[in-house]
């Protein structure tokens, strides 16, 4: 198959590598510079230093030649979550698409098949997501996707493009929920690396702060969350229970690579966002998706108050003990 992969960050990089070994790849990232660095260096200094890149993986920084080497077989779009609608304009008639880009669009509160409806009605469109750490995936470490389209054909083909003996990938016809729980956990990652950032902090001074038990009640509340919003927008139940909801949700927040979990984690030690994502040099998608996310769920009568505490010390109404202490003191309720 001929696969085009569509932005050369971390998690495009890494996808582009793992289906080099058996389709033909082409890789278009938008700087020249960088194209020419990658073939001069065989590795993505930038985002994935450690993993060299296959002789088999073609680069390219023409946009036209990638969406005409991917036009009949799959074009993924590995760009950011604000970069996705035009991206999608872009497209040949009869493309196939899936993209990894996970979040709320900023201002309109859509999700990717909302606006793939809007911009591509006629193309074949849907989503590929899931528990990855891009390195893992770059240096072939076991991990499992799901790939999700309301177009039966092109979720398998989705499968048929990356599963192999180290990638395992399975099919889903909900794009909605899995596009959800990718967004979400971002969100509850932060959370729970503040929680966690709090807990390190307090140790240090001989002190007790949130310990695991309040990381648990963090991501199970937090999934709950992510459930009540999907389930408004028509997912299916079960999908958050699976590889891009609670599974996300597990590895993004609990795990050393999470650069979400690691914005909590910073901002529990006091560091203001500006510093912190100066310090990242990469895209935390969590940061920019929160409010989005929390202005969608009002605007559908969804209670996410682990969110709304995310967004107010994201945008300095309270500090993270405030926050901690703003969701511990929230009147008893019936769990379900």
């Amino acid at each position: 198959m001929k696969i085009s992969v569509l932005g050369a960050g971390a998690w495009g990089t890494a996808l582009a590598i793992a289906a080099s070994a058996r389709h033909e790849v082409l890789l278009w990232a938008r700087d020249a510079a960088g194209v020419t660095a990658m073939r001069a260096d065989h590795r993505n200094a930038r985002y994935l230093p450690d993993s060299p890149l296959p002789e088999s993986l073609g680069l390219t920084d023409d946009l036209s030649a990638a969406l005409a080497h991917g036009q009949h077989g799959l074009v993924v779009i590995a760009t950011p979550m604000a970069a996705l609608r035009g991206m999608l304009a872009t497209l040949p008639a009869g493309a196939r698409c899936l993209w990894l880009c996970k979040g709320f669009e900023a201002g309109t509160g859509l999700l990717g098949h909302e606006i793939a409806r809007e911009v591509v009605p006629h193309l074949a469109t849907g989503v590929l997501s899931g528990p990855s750490f891009a390195q893992e995936v770059a240096a072939g470490q076991p991990t499992a996707l799901v790939s999700a389209s309301e177009d039966a054909a092109l979720a398998q083909l989705g499968v048929h493009a990356f599963h192999s003996e180290r990638l395992r990938v399975y099919s889903s016809a909900d794009p909605v929920g899995v596009e959800v729980g990718g967004a979400v956990k971002n969100v509850m990652a932060i959370a729970v690396g503040i929680a966690d950032g709090l807990r390190l902090a307090a140790e240090l001074m001989g002190r007790k702060g949130p310990g695991l038990n309040a990381r648990a009640a963090l991501i199970t509340r937090g999934l709950a969350e992510m459930q009540r919003l999907a389930l408004a927008l028509g997912a299916q139940p079960e999908t958050l229970l699976g590889l891009a909801g609670l599974g996300d949700l597990v590895l993004t927040a609990t795990g050393d690579l999470s650069r979400n979990r690691r914005v909590g984690l910073l901002l529990a030690e006091g560091l203001d966002l500006e510093a912190i994502l100066q310090r990242l040099g990469h895209v935390a998608e969590g940061v920019y998706s929160a409010p989005t996310v929390l202005a969608r769920a009002r605007s559908l009568g969804v209670d996410m108050p682990i969110t709304a505490a995310v967004v107010d010390v994201l945008e300095g109404r309270l500090d993270t003990h405030g926050a901690m202490e703003a969701l511990m003191g929230r009147q008893a309720k019936a769990e379900w």
